[in-house]
């Protein structure tokens, strides 16, 4: 019988495969097996050879020395796997397809058949009809076959030369039966096919978040795009309401419109330019996560345990990506930039702009009901849901999560988490009250400020004529008659909440520049009765834009 090759190549069939492949191969090329690097190491002297390869070489010398450049070393040195130089050969190979080619029967002297088997004990490699002795023969036929591989020299242990059918879970590596009676003795080992099946299961959870990766970021494209969608209705509609406003006012006002026109385009451009981006940065993650989840799910149904043990900890490093939270595109022209672009001009053209605008936003009105579950327990409600007052005693209300406890507030039941809305409160025959909204984490159960900071951005009246705009730092606000009913507009996108008087139709203070990350709430609280002075409610009204 012919003698059993040891997963070596001759040097012409390597040099035909360097000329088919591209002078590439030549750089990644062990000079001891003539084959493409498998687990690269570097010798002092800076030559690169296979670890296996090298290994062997010394086990058969008398020293420890370069298979190129001869050069002696006094002691074997710890050989480390160059990761890099791996990577780069692993690609190469991939690209090559040198992984995916056909192995053939190591024992068909004429026309060689391809291979069904090989067997890492014999270091062959079986067609079907030269198969029949592993499979007759008692003694072959306790040897493990694997299916057809080329590198069956990376099968053996180096040390031992016998099978690596064991998986040392204290090392993380393959080991012979051998091993486990010397330098692994005592060590946790397991039959790689019960690890391989163990790795598998990860690569199967890692694939699976992959997936999950991959949706994620397609959702976020989808939500980027639909943003983009909607913030250019809104600024068409923006362009319209421009031109409603100026059309009958002086030629100054025209030259302002022009300006903010201008300035809308600008901020339309400029977010169509960060939503392409993103979404370039999205497609990019995506494209490195599928292609990381093809690896994965070839590897999760490969039979060749070794190579899944050798490949997994790559596959499975963390990868560099980007966690995609609070992401908007703003634009467009708000309500408050319209009015602090005419705030120069004179008092009688403000009033007509400032009676547009708040006909404007009052097209964003919404049904406010207020939520039983979040008033205080000395709070009553109407039983439509459309009035609050104070009550002087604490009234038995059922537990909620949803309650405050420390406040005399509530909040509205709807919460909103983009786009724009508006509501009306009136608050007549009240000397005191409290107005605006808050995010859904406002602190229910303990202390909390009247400031952004903390999630609230309100409106406070006390005193009778007293009006303060509670900012982180409390900014007291100067009226000129008291407001009989307040309107509030939210602007989730721009981050802005303004507040009106509707009967008079000026505006009383916005709030800008803020960052929303989570749903809104109507936020009210009539305060204390203040010994029967203040003991009219808030009340919701309707929006008819007749005030």
């Amino acid at each position: 019988m012919e003698e059993s090759p040891r997963g070596t190549r001759t040097q012409d069939s390597s040099k035909s495969l360097i000329s088919s492949t591209g002078p590439l191969s030549e750089e990644l090329q062990c000079s001891v097996c003539l084959d493409v690097f498998i687990d690269p190491v570097t010798t002092p002297c800076g030559h690169n050879f296979c670890k296996t390869c090298l290994e062997k070489y010394w086990h058969n010398s008398r020293d420890y020395s370069c298979p190129i450049c001869k050069e002696t070393l006094h002691q074997k040195p710890e050989l480390k796997v160059n990761t890099t130089l791996r990577e780069i050969a692993d690609h190469y190979k991939k690209k090559s397809n040198l992984e995916m080619a056909e192995v053939f029967c190591d024992f068909c002297t004429d026309t060689k058949k391809k291979a069904l088997k090989s067997c890492p004990l014999c270091q062959s490699s079986y067609c079907e009809a030269h198969l029949e002795r592993h499979l007759t023969v008692p003694g072959l036929k306790q040897h493990k076959l694997i299916n057809p591989v080329k590198n069956l020299q990376g099968y053996l242990c180096q040390e031992h030369d016998r099978p690596l059918e064991l998986f040392c879970r204290d090392d993380q590596t393959c080991v012979c039966v051998t091993c486990t009676v010397t330098e692994h003795k005592m060590h946790n080992t397991v039959p790689v096919e019960e690890e391989s099946e163990e790795k598998k299961n990860q690569l199967m959870k890692t694939q699976t978040d992959m997936q999950q990766l991959i949706q994620d970021r397609m959702k976020m494209i989808k939500e980027i795009q639909h943003s983009v969608e909607l913030r250019k209705k809104n600024n068409e509609k923006e362009k319209a309401d421009c031109v409603e406003v100026f059309a009958d006012l002086m030629r100054s006002i025209e030259r302002c419109q022009r300006e903010l026109l201008e300035v809308t385009e600008q901020k339309q451009k400029a977010a169509e330019k960060q939503a392409e981006e993103l979404i370039k940065e999205l497609e990019q993650e995506i494209s490195e996560l599928r292609r990381r989840n093809t690896e994965l799910e070839e590897l999760s149904h490969t039979e060749d345990h070794l190579h899944l043990l050798q490949m997994f900890p790559s596959l499975c490093r963390p990868l560099d990506i980007k966690i995609w939270t609070g992401i908007n595109i703003n634009t467009g022209v708000s309500v408050e930039t319209l009015r602090s672009a005419l705030s120069q001009l004179q008092e009688t053209i403000d009033e007509g702009f400032n009676n547009n605008v708040l006909k404007r936003i009052q097209k964003y009105s919404v049904d406010v009901i207020l939520d039983p579950d979040t008033a205080h327990p000395k709070l009553i409600l109407s039983e439509d849901g459309k009035q609050v007052r104070y009550g002087n005693i604490k009234h038995d209300r059922p537990g909620s999560d949803k309650r405050f406890e420390n406040y005399i507030v509530v909040l509205g039941k709807e919460g909103f988490s983009s786009g724009r809305f508006y509501f009306e409160v009136n608050v007549s025959g009240k000397t005191e009250w409290l107005l605006g909204v808050a995010r859904e984490s406002l602190n229910r159960k303990g202390e909390f400020f009247l400031s952004p900071n903390d999630g609230n951005w309100s409106l406070w009246l006390k005193d009778e004529n007293k009006c303060e705009a509670c900012e982180s730092l409390t900014l007291s606000l100067s009226l000129k008659v008291k407001p009989q009913t307040v309107g509030v507009f939210v602007d989730y996108e721009e981050g802005l909440v303004s507040f009106y008087d509707v009967k008079s139709r000026s505006h009383i203070y916005s709030f800008t520049g803020q960052s929303f990350t989570e749903k809104l709430y109507p936020f009210l609280s009539p305060l204390s009765n203040n010994k029967g002075q203040n003991s009219a409610p808030l009340i919701i009204s309707p929006v008819t834009g007749n005030d």
